[in-house]
């Protein structure tokens, strides 16, 4: 099976720089421990189309997937959200290497209550690599849009500030963590939180920047 995996994997490294080209979907992470996975229902699909509109992607409808199945390997941007605890067992961790070692992306956004269970999960699936916090300076905040200070706060909880962190394979980031900044709650219907939309915006543009540097994957920081 893990021969398997690696296959996929080296195949989806070898056509991102191709994929938006094409048309793909973004994907929600499916995952166990009782986190509620599935929050921010209209977060992904709103992104989507701010991305199709803005940036003239082509984008399907949004899917759903587990994160031990080899569908994985078919989705360039993968997100993840929720409030609570997070599991990963030993295949569903080889699974998830895989794909991010082989050239996925992997946004994780912390819906407020799910760092102090994702950061041990994180600690076993890479245990030779650290999470650190990503400089200013970094591609993935200067895509699309400028974000010269980093993460927009979208939601106040601890009056702690924003912090993006991200794990790094060959000079590649291929895993970012939203910290403090509640991104995804950024991107949903306005109704749902009311947000100020200027809020929205700045959200949904940093989330286009995520997906697109998923495409791109650079690797220096600009100049």
């Amino acid at each position: 099976m893990q021969k398997i995996f690696c296959a996929i994997a080296l195949i989806l490294a070898t056509s991102l720089a191709v994929v938006a080209q094409s048309t793909f979907s973004l994907a929600v992470l499916k995952y166990r421990g009782g986190g509620d996975w599935y929050a921010n229902p209209t977060s992904v699909p709103n992104l989507t189309e701010f991305c199709k509109s803005e940036m003239g992607v082509n984008l399907g409808e949004t899917e759903f997937v587990d994160v031990g199945s080899a569908d994985l390997f078919t989705y360039p941007f993968v997100h993840m959200t929720g409030h609570g605890n997070v599991v990963f067992n030993t295949r569903e961790q080889d699974n998830l290497r895989a794909y991010l070692f082989g050239g996925g992306f992997l946004h994780i956004d912390d819906n407020y209550g799910m760092d102090p269970f994702i950061r041990p999960q994180l600690e076993q699936l890479f245990p030779d690599k650290e999470l650190v916090e990503i400089p200013f300076d970094h591609p993935v905040y200067h895509q699309q849009y400028d974000f010269d200070k980093g993460l927009p706060k979208i939601h106040e909880h601890d009056e702690l500030p924003p912090r993006g962190y991200g794990i790094f394979h060959e000079g590649r980031l291929m895993l970012f963590y939203s910290y403090e900044s509640d991104l995804g709650d950024g991107w949903e219907d306005q109704a749902v939180h009311n947000d100020p939309e200027e809020n929205r915006i700045k959200a949904l543009q940093m989330g286009a920047n995520l997906v697109k540097y998923a495409l791109t994957g650079e690797k220096a920081p600009r100049p």
